[in-house]
Parts: C-alpha cells; sequence; structure tokens
C-alpha cells in the first residue's frame, strides 16, 4: 500500500519523541531531520519537503513546544495538519450542474486505467449518489475500448452510448449530452483517448471537446506508481484544459507516495477520488485528512462505518441480533455470520482501525482464510436438520461429515465447542442488557 512506509517511518520518529519528558532544540532538529529524510525517501518533491519542515519549525515554536511536558501530541497535531494542507485541506466534491445533466470529461495518458476508472466513477455515483449515469465511448482510436467500456457499464448497471469509431469523439460527446438533456440522465462521464505520450493531436482533440460540451468537471487520472512524473503530465494538462480535479490511481500498490503528496501543492489541483485496488468497488472520495490520519497511522474511523454499512445487509443484521437475543441461534446463522466476517478479514479493511495497523503484519490472512474455509465446509457437509439440532452429531455423523468435508472429528468437535460457547454467551445476553451497569453505558455510548 502506498505510504506504508512513510508511515512506518513517522510512527517510529514519534514513539521516539514521545519517549521524552521534553522536547529541546537539539532533538528537535533531530526529529525534523528524519522528517525530512522520510519525505524525501517516500518521493515528496524536495520543494515541497523544505516548506513543510519549515512550516512544522515555524509552527512548533509558535506553539512553545519546547517548553510543553510530553510534547510528542502536539508535535504529531502539527505534522497531521500540515499533512492535511499539503493533500488540499479545501477539498472539494464534484461539480454538479443545477440545470440539466452533469458532463464529467475524463482525461489522461494511455496505460493509466482511465476506461476501468469512468466505470468505477459511474458506480460511485449510482451507488452512494442515487445518479442517473451514462457511460460514454469517447476514446475511437484504441482498440476494443469500446467493448471495453460496453462490458463495465453493464457490470455496473449503468447505461451506455456509443456511434463507433468511424465518428469524430467531439461529435460522439454531443450526441451524447443531447440524449442525457432528452432522457433526464443526472451526469454523463465522458472517456476520452490517452495516447502514451503528451502529443498536440491528443491536446487539440480535448481541447475541441471541452470547447463543445463545455463539461463542468474535466478530471485527469493519475498514476500514483509514475512518481513525480504525475506532477509533469497534471501541468502540461492543466494548461491546456483548466483541469478542475484528479483521480489517482493505483495507490493500493507498492508507490511510495511522494506524488500524492506533492501534486496538489504544486499545481493547486485537488485529488477528489483515489483509485485503492483494481475491483470496481474500488475507488474512494479523497479526504485529506482521513489520509492524513491514515498516513500517521491512526486509522480512518470514518471510512470504516462507511464501508461497514455499505457491505453489511441491514436486514440480516437485524435477523442475526434478533436470533442472538432470543437464543435460537443455530449453525445456519454461524455459517451466515462467517460471510459477513469474510468481506472483512483483509489488511485494506483492518488498517483503518485505530491503533491496529502496527499489528497487521502478525495476522497471518492465509490461515484466518484457511479456517474460515474448513468451517464452512464442515457445516455445509451437515444436513439442514443437523445443522438446526447440532445436539445429534454422535461419532457415526461426524464421521461422515468430516469425509464430506475434508476435515477431521477433531476440528467438528472444536466448532461444536466454539459454538456451544458462543450459544451460551448469547442466552445471557438479555440478562447482561438489564443490568443497571450495563445500562448506563449504553445510555451514555448513545449520547
Amino acid at each position: 500500500m502506498a505510504f506504508e512506509s512513510l508511515s512506518d517511518r513517522l510512527s517510529s520518529i514519534f514513539k521516539k519523541i514521545r519517549g521524552q519528558a521534553y522536547l529541546t532544540e537539539a532533538n528537535m532538529e533531530e526529529m525534523l531531520k528524519e522528517i525530512r529524510m522520510a519525505l524525501l525517501e517516500a518521493d515528496v518533491n524536495f520543494k515541497v519537503v523544505k516548506e513543510f519542515i519549515n512550516s512544522v519549525k515555524e509552527k512548533a515554536i509558535g506553539e512553545k513546544v519546547l517548553t510543553k511536558v510530553s510534547p510528542g501530541q502536539m508535535i504529531t497535531k502539527i505534522v497531521h495538519d500540515e499533512i492535511v494542507e499539503l493533500l488540499g485541506a479545501d477539498q472539494c466534491g464534484l461539480i454538479f450542474s443545477p440545470n440539466g445533466p452533469t458532463t464529467i470529461m475524463l482525461v489522461g495518458l494511455q496505460g493509466t486505467g482511465k476506461t476501468t476508472t469512468a466505470g468505477k466513477l459511474a458506480r460511485l455515483l449510482k451507488r452512494k449518489m442515487a445518479k442517473k449515469v451514462l457511460l460514454v465511448a469517447g476514446d475511437v482510436y484504441r482498440p476494443a475500448a469500446i467493448d471495453q467500456l460496453e462490458t463495465i457499464a453493464k457490470q455496473v448497471q449503468v447505461d451506455f452510448f456509443t456511434m463507433g469509431d468511424k465518428v469524430s469523439p467531439v461529435q460522439i460527446a454531443l450526441k451524447a449530452q443531447e440524449k442525457a438533456k432528452q432522457e433526464h440522465y443526472d451526469v454523463v462521464i465522458i472517456d476520452t483517448a490517452g495516447r502514451l505520450q503528451i502529443d498536440e493531436k491528443l491536446m487539440d482533440e480535448l481541447v475541441d471537446i471541452q470547447k463543445t460540451v463545455k463539461p463542468q468537471e474535466v478530471l485527469l487520472l493519475v498514476d500514483a506508481m509514475a512518481g513525480q512524473e504525475a506532477v509533469n503530465v497534471a501541468k502540461a494538462f492543466h494548461e491546456k484544459l483548466s483541469l478542475t480535479g484528479m483521480i489517482m490511481s493505483k495507490l493500493d500498490g507498492d508507490s511510495r507516495g511522494g506524488a500524492a503528496l506533492s501534486i496538489k501543492h504544486l499545481t493547486g489541483i485537488p485529488i477528489k477520488y483515489i483509485g485503492v485496488g483494481e475491483k470496481i468497488e474500488d475507488l474512494e472520495v479523497f479526504y485529506p485528512d482521513r489520509m492524513a490520519d491514515r498516513i500517521l497511522g491512526m486509522g480512518d474511523v470514518v471510512s470504516l462505518v462507511e464501508k461497514v454499512a455499505e457491505e453489511v445487509d441491514e436486514k440480516e443484521a437485524k435477523k442475526t441480533v434478533n436470533k442472538m437475543m432470543s437464543g435460537n441461534y443455530t449453525l445456519n446463522d454461524m455459517l451466515a455470520n462467517l460471510e459477513q466476517v469474510k468481506k472483512f478479514a483483509n489488511s485494506k479493511f483492518l488498517s483503518l482501525i485505530p491503533g491496529v495497523k502496527q499489528q497487521l503484519n502478525s495476522i497471518d490472512f492465509n490461515q484466518l482464510d484457511k479456517r474460515i474455509k474448513s468451517i464452512k465446509a464442515i457445516i455445509n457437509s451437515m444436513t439442514p436438520y443437523e445443522r438446526e439440532h447440532p445436539e445429534v452429531l454422535k461419532n457415526s455423523r461426524k464421521l461422515r461429515i468430516a469425509s464430506g468435508s475434508g476435515t477431521s472429528s477433531m476440528e467438528i468437535n472444536q466448532l461444536l465447542k466454539q459454538f456451544e460457547a458462543m450459544k451460551k454467551q448469547m442466552k445471557d445476553l438479555p440478562s447482561m442488557m438489564n443490568n443497571p451497569k450495563m445500562r448506563n453505558m449504553m445510555n451514555n455510548y448513545k449520547r
């Protein structure tokens, strides 16, 4: 994951500072030197690093951190606020048209994943903002680009518009916009052609599309893996098109993340979305404060809650809680719960929990996945009656289940023991909830 090395380095620096009673000029200089090296190694632009360090030092002196006891938290806050400022403290969302459809023009170099990102953006706008979206195939040069976008449109269940590869992209964009107005679409996303490098022909075509359809948003897709070259690409596109924002892809890769920390400061163009994986759902709204939290190992509780809300089936969750409270929890319910657990059993999700990041390296996700698969295999090898009444499972039945699931009687006994322990705890849950201390704690939590 991008920023992982930087995050580890900064956590180590702050841990060292927190271990000291006072911050002196000497150890502050040492700390700033280490932060400078960490940022440079993360591929942050050297001019940005210089300004960042000067600003941290100035604010630390202004806050009189040197005179405070246990100054570690104060320094961490100053660095956090400066990272937010670098990433774009005035982060703004998409600009939506008050009248008629909003047109988004997606631009960038070839190979950055522009067509896939167009689909990801369409899915996000449809699912999270309930927008009626039209995906437009404006790349008439790259072989199979039109077919690829059509496939993605079907996958994310939005409408698709094409006029083939014999019509000019300007005409396609204009006709798509007319269709969107007539059929009351909320958003039009135009996937434009890219090149392996910036050239006049590419830019002239993009300028013509922009002049013709006058999009509310011109978003540049940049590759985090490109490092500081992404800054040069952004500047070149911005000169011609007056970009309104950027989408940074591949922030889940092993890029050092320096481009993300440099690009807003050097170009003035805000990052609006980030790509965090290859799956169609792996596009997130970019929040500078949340990203700063992640970089400093503080987790990201708001994004965590949003992801849980998106992944968890509310009806199923309520059904499970009711089963727990009634004491009628069965192995069928346990199987359904395992499906939910499997969605969250990964480092990307758990890293959003504050304080957990440092422990992630010690978690063996392969073993966890094997254990979940083993439990599912055991339960699936039971008859419907056995799942509802596990007390009937004697040796002969266990041998049959072990054979069907590729496990052993010992593993089945272990699962049943865990299940009975869970069931006992659930039976005790109603009386625990009636305990005055528990009620007070719950009331305080609700407030």
